[in-house]
């Protein structure tokens, strides 16, 4: 039983949309795994065609070039992530420029417009402020180290013992065994 044109109309509007979009993605995209998406996206336009085509007529042609084509996809995708890893090992970057080491030797070089972007900066990494060197050990008796005016942790302490010092004692007498507990 063959399917209706408006359904058929409408599949073919979007695989037309899905094909459009992936063309557009390859041609204008640097960058490869963009590209080997748009690629895939251009492929799974046409499936749906297929596929609508061969509901439209009734037959499984349509469903058998369909699974063919996703077998061409997924043998794709295997040797284009393959090639990703080594181009990008060979040169830190999947910008399409460097597939030109992978031309002919007769084939003259492609020259693309230069970018308009600053240049890369290096990047900057904090530093760390010197420590100094290590502190000598004194040997000296410590009545002649009273002559110095004293250390910054010593100061410290003398002032945290003051604080103590005049801290008020706590109240006796409630506690839990004392007296003014609740009876």
């Amino acid at each position: 039983m063959p399917g209706s044109e408006t359904v058929l109309n409408n599949y073919l509007i979007v695989g037309a949309l899905l094909f459009t979009l992936g063309l557009v993605g390859f041609l204008t995209r640097r960058n490869l795994i963009v590209m080997f998406l748009c690629a895939e996206l251009m492929l799974q336009g046409v499936s749906l065609t297929l596929v609508a085509f061969g509901a439209y007529h009734g037959t499984w042609g349509g469903q058998v070039f369909a699974i063919f084509s996703l077998a061409l996809a997924a043998a794709e995708a295997g040797i284009a992530l393959a090639l990703f890893v080594v181009i990008f090992k060979r040169g830190s970057s999947l910008d399409i420029s460097i597939w030109q080491d992978l031309r002919e030797a007769d084939q003259p070089a492609i020259v693309d417009e230069p970018d308009v972007e600053a240049p890369p900066v290096e990047q900057q990494w904090p530093h760390l402020t010197v420590a100094g060197p290590l502190p000598r050990r004194t040997t000296e008796p410590k009545e002649a180290r009273h002559d110095r005016p004293p250390a910054p942790v010593e100061i410290v302490s003398r002032r945290a013992d003051a604080l103590v010092n005049t801290l008020p004692s706590p109240p006796r007498g409630r506690g839990a065994g004392g007296e003014g507990g609740n009876s």
